[in-house]
């Protein structure tokens, strides 16, 4: 009974310090939002904008990949359907009656009823998430109750992406083909969206929607869904066999992130001024996991740091010798595969900071408890079954 008190009494509790990180994470970005603008000049402030942007989708993929275990080698679909969703809102920003230039160039005369919703801003809010959602989940459908999985997912992936592109580039008359849709020259709210103002919302707009999305995935990876997603991840099999379905939860959590690929496009579109097929180039959808591979899987703050470092590092190497970062990036990649499997996250959570706990003389962490009840995962579950509605 002594015992049960004592445990009850000194054992670790999570929620205590749920909020930490978020919060945390909050005053970093605000931080950010303010500073940036104060000590960087234009050129460079909608430059980072459009790496913060991208960190949205690392997200995305980290969601996917680093918890799931579902490679995704065609995420530039979803970015590209939120682009192409508000840059066809800005462009209907018009006198009424009028249709935007490029349909004149091939005879359309009414806009087409495809463009139709994008009118309203409110609808166009709720496309930039929903069209890729739905587009992810009925492209895991197909996938994944067919039990597909592993590298033939990721070629499948692949493939669609091809499809897509070769589409879009083909559409012409409905949404100018190769030389995409511009932005910079329509307004909303009555300001320029490429002048300095407009750019500079949008880029405390981008660091805000990170911060929001950090807390969405932070919440799926945690408690039993979480779980789950990393038990579909390390033995899918057995996950079945323990009486769970997988299918459903590779769907949704596929589909949600479409929906976040999907901001993040519409977001980059709007800080780049165009959106274009490029988006859906396979490059560019190999590029979203190297930068999560860098970051360190499964670690949503790596996912972030990944797409921003690599990004800037990619713009400075290139200022300096276009040549040069095709064989950085080279390097990169083969320096994480073989030498930090983690990630630059993993490698400064997993080493660096115990050694400079173990330098500073203060005690390691304990991974391991010394009596099951003092496991803050087992008292989660025992106080979740023990108060169901709480």
């Amino acid at each position: 009974m002594e015992t049960s008190k004592l445990s009850s009494a000194t054992r670790p509790s999570r929620r205590s310090k749920w909020w930490l990180e978020p919060a945390i994470a909050l005053g970093i970005a605000i931080a950010f939002a303010v500073i940036m603008p104060l000590v960087l000049p234009v050129f460079r402030l909608k430059l980072i904008g459009r790496f913060v942007a991208l960190a949205i989708a690392a997200l995305g993929i980290d969601l996917i990949w680093g918890y799931t275990g579902l490679l995704s080698l065609g995420h530039g679909i979803f970015f590209a359907l939120g682009g192409y969703a508000f840059a066809m809102h800005l462009n209907l920003q018009l006198p009424e009656g009028e249709i935007p230039n490029f349909f004149s160039l091939y005879g359309v005369e009414e806009l087409p009823w495809i463009w139709q919703p994008f009118n309203s801003l409110p609808l166009t809010i709720l496309a930039i998430p929903i069209v890729p959602a739905i587009v992810a989940g009925l492209l895991g459908y197909l996938v994944f109750r067919n039990r597909i999985k592993g590298v033939y997912f990721s070629i499948l992936t692949q493939a669609a992406l091809l499809v897509f592109f070769n589409f879009f580039n083909g559409q012409q008359e409905l949404i100018n083909g190769t030389n995409g849709l511009s932005t910079n020259r329509y307004e909303i709210f009555g300001v320029a969206s490429g002048s300095n103002e407009a750019q500079l919302a949008f880029f405390q707009l981008s660091i805000m929607m990170v911060w929001l999305t950090y807390l969405l995935c932070r919440w799926l990876t945690q408690g039993r869904f979480g779980r789950m997603l990393v038990a579909i991840r390390d033995d899918e099999v057995r996950a079945r066999f323990a009486g769970y379905d997988p299918t459903g939860f590779k769907i949704l959590v596929f589909a949600i992130s479409g929906a976040i690929a999907g901001v993040s496009g519409a977001l980059y579109t709007v800080q780049t001024g165009l959106v274009t097929p490029s988006f859906m180039e396979v490059a560019f959808s190999i590029e979203m996991v190297i930068w999560v591979a860098v970051g360190g899987r499964a670690s949503l703050i790596g996912a972030i740091i990944g797409a921003i470092l690599v990004r800037s590092a990619q713009t400075v190497l290139s200022e300096w010798s276009p040549e040069a970062w095709l064989f950085f990036q080279g390097a990169l990649f083969l320096i994480v595969v073989t030498v930090l499997p983690n990630g630059l996250y993993g490698w400064f959570r997993d080493w660096a900071i115990p050694k400079l706990r173990s330098r500073l003389g203060l005690q390691p962490r304990l991974i391991t408890y010394p009596d099951i009840d003092l496991n803050p995962e087992v008292q989660q579950e025992h106080d979740e079954l023990e108060n169901p509605d709480r």
